[in-house]
């Protein structure tokens, strides 16, 4: 359903944030992108979605999403941001409703107000629903940007760090929401994450980025592991396993800079099943 061949991206004037990136993903699941800071995470989703317009070629059910248009790629794919500024106040089910801009006209029918109040229930924000967005928690807002993006009913869900400034417990809750969502409705989600304790409970599959390209990818216990880390991270981590899901623990020492310099990035096509 998504395939990225050859993909290659690069900001003017700084080395390239992707090289080579080629990816065949699975109708459906969680998969969360991890890597180091400047490893490609952000770039690669926005990729996706045609914000940043990338070399090579991403096919979207066989179309190459470079000739879609914005509308029709919202159709099929929702976008969650990693911050979002609101300059003007907006109610929850005002927001939520931005999510269908692109099938309404200038009034939303009752199929499209039906499907606003759906998510609204879903994401546990139907006491918020007439609240100004400006005026949520943290966690809040950012399960009112899930519930817009659901809202496009969309086959593939792009998060970029959403638990980033989260406490523990809002992070859970939204990793559970994204998880349950997937599993419920069938859906794809590509998930931009620092944190790899998360990314290991809630994920079927990682992805492990080291300088613009493709390191690792994989089932969450083979992927995190001590030579991984140190090669992607350059630090030393202790591995906890408890039952199937993994828990990274940094420890003192860090680990020799000559580890990143012999990392190896296979140029072959990956598949993420």
């Amino acid at each position: 359903m998504l395939e990225l061949k050859d993909i290659s991206f690069g900001y003017k004037g700084k080395r390239k944030a992707l090289s080579g990136i080629n990816l065949e993903f699975p109708a459906s699941g969680v998969i969360s992108v991890v890597g180091p800071n400047g490893s490609g995470k952000s770039t690669l989703l926005k990729c996706i979605n045609k914000i940043l317009k990338a070399e090579g070629e991403i096919f979207l059910n066989d179309r190459k999403i470079q000739d879609m248009s914005i509308s029709q790629i919202a159709k099929v794919i929702g976008y969650v941001p990693q911050s979002f500024n609101i300059s003007f106040p907006v109610t929850v089910f005002d927001m939520v409703l931005l999510g269908r801009r692109s099938y309404i006209g200038w009034n939303p029918s009752d199929h499209d107000i039906r499907i606003v109040s759906d998510n609204i229930e879903r994401l546990g924000l139907s006491g918020f629903a007439l609240r100004n967005v400006s005026e949520l928690s943290g966690g809040e807002r950012q399960k009112v940007l899930i519930a817009r993006a659901l809202a496009q009913e969309p086959q593939i869900l792009l998060l970029d760090e959403p638990t980033s400034n989260l406490d523990i417990k809002h992070q859970v809750e939204v990793m559970r929401h994204v998880r349950d969502i997937v599993w419920n409705k069938g859906l794809l989600a590509l998930i931009a994450i620092h944190d790899l304790n998360l990314a290991s409970q809630y994920s079927d599959q990682i992805i492990m980025l080291n300088n613009g390209r493709v390191f690792a990818l994989g089932q969450p216990q083979v992927i995190l592991t001590r030579e991984n880390i140190r090669a992607t991270y350059d630090i030393d981590v202790a591995i906890h396993s408890h039952g199937d899901v993994q828990h990274v623990v940094p420890v003192e020492h860090a680990v020799d800079s000559d580890v990143l310099a012999c990392a190896k990035f296979p140029d072959r096509k990956r598949n993420v099943s």
